[in-house]
């Protein structure tokens, strides 16, 4: 799986890249035919502390899924992006096997 990391008005250091790519990696237990993923970091200039936003956009063949959580760290918002991507794959391969 490619995963691209873009982050918004600051620098991501390579841990943080590591843990994404590392975190995005094992949705392909749940679904095997991701081509690519997007990933954008941005800080939010508010007085909240859950200001790390993190955004994703998988692509699978003949779909795209987007998912947008925010976080006290890019860490955590990242986790919680993740099991909402292992929620949407595995929803939609059941569909597929319905299917077929």
């Amino acid at each position: 799986m490619d995963v691209n990391t873009q982050s918004i008005n600051f620098v991501a250091d390579i841990k943080l890249k590591n843990f994404i790519e590392k975190r995005l990696e094992k949705l392909n237990l749940f679904y095997d035919k991701i081509i690519q993923t997007d990933v954008y970091l941005k800080v939010e200039n508010t007085s909240e502390k859950e200001n790390k936003v993190f955004e994703a956009k998988l692509k699978v063949p003949g779909d795209t899924f987007v998912v947008k959580k925010q976080g006290k760290s890019f860490e955590e918002a990242a986790d919680l992006a993740a099991a909402s991507l292992e929620r949407q794959l595995k929803k939609r391969k059941e569909k597929l096997r319905s299917h077929s």
